[in-house]
């Protein structure tokens, strides 16, 4: 049976989701009932055309930043791409070109105008992130996601030129590893996560998973951008000796 939410900020079991992942309806998008969802690996994902839907899918598509993956040609390209890589620079334009990118098999958008301020409003908290490529000063890819505790949830990317939200993924990665995050949930097991080495787990150790970096209430000071990604000798030998 799906719940109906009411006023109090609490979630039922995820085990208890029905088979497609639906688990709640209702309740609203503040700050404290986000975090609360996502610390047990629930999140919104619904249109205009319905109320707010919460949702726990099983199995759930992880990727562990030290298991990336990056065959021979796309590491290639990273150590020269063309792109400054940056980090929470604009995440409102980040959050609105994702709600307005074209998706095949996808009519229309569930980043509604109502989830943007909500997750505008998780960033100016310090619980929302962006990681963006630019060029020649122009954003044109870029992906942003939910951070709790040690775990960090992906939710969407766009791009306007080819390669630019896998340089945006990769970098996000890379600096998830670097803040010892214990892992990136990636929600979908789209064939671009799989690549990169994301894997599905069943929801019942993912949930454990996720209580248990939540449980790190204090989260990373260091969502800046590194200076080395700017610098391509440096990339290369970031590529050489970590990846």
């Amino acid at each position: 049976m799906i719940s109906l939410l009411t006023t109090a900020i609490r979630f039922p079991d995820p085990e208890s989701a029905d088979p497609g992942g639906l688990l709640a309806v209702g309740g609203d998008l503040s700050v404290a009932r986000l975090m609360e969802a996502y610390s047990h690996g629930i999140f919104p994902w619904y249109n205009d055309e319905h109320p707010i839907l919460w949702w726990s899918p099983d199995p759930r598509p992880v990727l562990f930043p030290k298991d990336l993956v990056l065959d021979s040609r796309f590491r290639r390209y990273l150590r020269n791409h063309p792109f400054r890589v940056s980090v929470d620079t604009d995440f409102q334009a980040v959050i609105s070109a994702c709600a307005v990118m074209d998706r095949p098999g996808q009519a229309g958008t569930w980043i509604t105008d109502d989830m943007i301020r909500a997750y505008v409003r998780l960033h100016q908290a310090g619980h929302a992130h962006s990681v963006e490529c630019r060029l020649d000063g122009r954003l044109v890819g870029a992906i942003y996601g939910v951070s709790v505790g040690r775990a960090f949830f992906g939710e969407s990317m766009f791009h306007e030129v080819p390669q630019a939200s896998k340089v945006a993924f990769v970098h996000l990665v890379w600096l998830l590893k670097e803040l010892k995050y214990h892992f990136m949930d990636c929600q979908q097991a789209t064939p671009h996560v799989v690549r990169f080495g994301a894997r599905e787990i069943p929801r019942k150790l993912f949930t454990r998973m996720v209580e248990a970096a939540s449980a790190m209430n204090e989260e990373p000071d260091g969502w800046l951008t590194p200076a080395w990604w700017s610098d391509p000798d440096k990339r290369k030998e970031h590529l050489h000796h970590g990846w």
